[in-house]
């Protein structure tokens, strides 16, 4: 006992001896905030074992991986493979039952792109800008439908790339921004258009301080090349990053859904997104109004402050990304978030607006978006973990199973290995949100992709065939592979709403 009151001792009076810096300086005492409110907000999503089919997608592809699985082989996405191999590697350590370690690393990721928006704002305009900006980025960033901003998917492991990128690239630290690029577009490809204000930077400081830019670019395409090349030709087979990553999504990123439902959910995500962000919006359109009156051919220009065009630039970059495949889903909306956030901070930073109604409608509008996460209906979730307990139920863990639909969280709720290399009804129809028909059927596969799925079939088929299409146009009617497949092969042994569950047959 008396050893340890000494130790205790100094145990206590160790805060005392950190330098004054540390114990009173500004990222000391904004930091921990900035993590109590990134906490706070993002509570919600525990409460779920899934909000999203990407979340569910991701798990069972991470599931697949562990068994033994080849990326971009057997086990195929869209997607760069940061997030995949991330999902992966937290279920070998904590187990695959649960996906709150991945929640546990989002709140992780929104943290560290709060305080690197702080560290742009405050070296723009002063100590509360940092602190504003932060803090309204993680009020904004559950603006959005529940589904969008609670779950662990890719736009929000990517938003602290794209903000590095833009921090490093504003400090002439150009080798690093191209990496922070790589990093970005590996997990989503469209982070890539970070790229976009990285060059307007570097040749805007070219043009000021009369250097050479050449150097600088070698510097930035180095940076971003080394990841990539590593990644495509080292950890992956290079062919089939290239096909998947790259090149085989033509199709489902092309303009042939329904306009009217693209525009509605255009229009629909900007609305919320708007009103979420009115209370630092309002101020940045108030200033942009009056420099308009004053100089509308410099507003035009995107230029209205000298200080913020790379801000409008990078604005416009997340602005095309969000709009490339003509998709519109809420949480591409993600990406806009930082800039504007930005612009916003810095419109009220240099007018005479008040900080506090800013805060106050942000704090009051977020509180209602965590408010609507908490009872956000559940009926699909309700009905998707029924029909995953009937699947657990007429299977053993060695069988496989095949979900004809766009909803793998099945698979892992259920359990269950898929019986196929394509996820969802997608790769081999070409559906996605959006889509009207016209361009959905077998013709619209991805390459190959038929002869592959009946190979896997005739190899080991599956013992339940889950019919999650509904009304969809990919329904087994309009598809005479799975009509042809369900006829002959499989009866119905349960109906849940409008999901049907075949067993094969004896």
């Amino acid at each position: 006992m008396p050893t340890s009151i000494p130790l205790l001792r100094r145990v206590v009076a160790l805060p005392s001896r950190l330098p004054a810096s540390v114990r009173t300086g500004y990222w000391t005492r904004v930091v921990p905030v900035l993590a109590l409110l990134a906490a706070l907000t993002h509570i919600p999503s525990f409460l779920r074992p899934v909000w999203s089919p990407d979340e569910g997608f991701l798990a069972t592809q991470a599931r697949m991986l562990a068994d033994g699985g080849v990326l971009y082989d057997t086990v195929v996405d869209r997607k760069p493979p940061l997030l995949p191999w991330l999902y992966e590697a937290c279920f070998a350590v904590f187990g695959s039952a649960s996906l709150w370690p991945l929640r546990t690393l989002a709140i992780v990721a929104h943290l560290v792109t709060a305080i690197l928006l702080a560290s742009l704002a405050r070296g723009r305009w002063g100590d509360r800008a940092g602190e504003a900006a932060g803090a309204l980025y993680l009020l904004v960033s559950i603006g959005l439908s529940p589904e969008d901003t609670q779950a662990a998917t890719f736009e929000v492991f990517m938003l602290p790339a794209m903000v590095a990128a833009f921090r490093y690239a504003e400090r002439r630290r150009w080798l690093a921004a191209g990496i922070a690029v790589a990093l970005c577009s590996l997990t989503k490809q469209t982070g890539g258009a970070v790229m976009l204000p990285v060059l307007w930077m570097l040749f805007q400081d070219a043009r000021q301080r009369g250097v050479r830019w050449l150097p600088a670019l070698g510097k930035i395409g180095f940076g971003f090349a080394l990841p990539i090349a590593l990644v495509a030709v080292i950890l992956t087979k290079p062919k089939g990053f290239l096909f998947w990553v790259v090149t085989g999504s033509g199709d489902y990123a092309s303009l042939g859904g329904s306009l009217l439902q693209m525009t509605g959910r255009a229009l629909g995500n900007s609305a919320i997104l708007l009103g979420a962000g009115l209370g630092f919006l309002l101020p940045l359109g108030r200033r942009l109004w009056f420099a308009f009156r004053h100089r509308p051919l410099a507003v035009a220009a995107g230029a209205e402050h000298g200080a913020t065009s790379d801000l409008w630039i990078w604005l416009l970059s997340s602005v095309i990304a969000v709009s490339t495949g003509f998709h519109f889903f809420g949480h591409y909306y993600l990406q806009l978030i930082p800039p504007l956030v930005l612009l916003g901070v810095g419109a009220v930073s240099t007018s005479a607006i008040s900080w506090r109604p800013v805060a106050v409608y942000s704090t009051v509008a977020a509180t209602v978006f965590w408010a609507l996460a908490l009872f956000w209906p559940g009926q699909r979730l309700t009905h998707t973990t029924e029909v995953a307990t009937t699947v657990a139920e007429q299977t053993t863990p060695k069988d496989t199973v095949l979900v004809w639909g766009m909803h793998p969280e099945l698979y892992w709720l259920a359990d269950r290995r898929p019986a196929s290399r394509y996820l969802t009804a997608g790769f081999l129809t070409n559906y996605s949100g959006g889509k009207d028909g016209q361009q959905v059927g077998e013709q619209y596969s991805v390459s190959n992709a038929w002869q592959t799925f009946d190979q896997e079939l005739a190899k080991n088929p599956p013992e339940i065939v889950v019919d999650d299409s509904g009304r969809a146009p990919y329904q087994p009617e309009l598809i005479p592979k799975i009509e042809n497949l369900l006829a002959t092969r499989y009866e119905v042994v349960g109906v849940n709403a409008d999901t049907v569950i075949y067993r094969l047959k004896r």
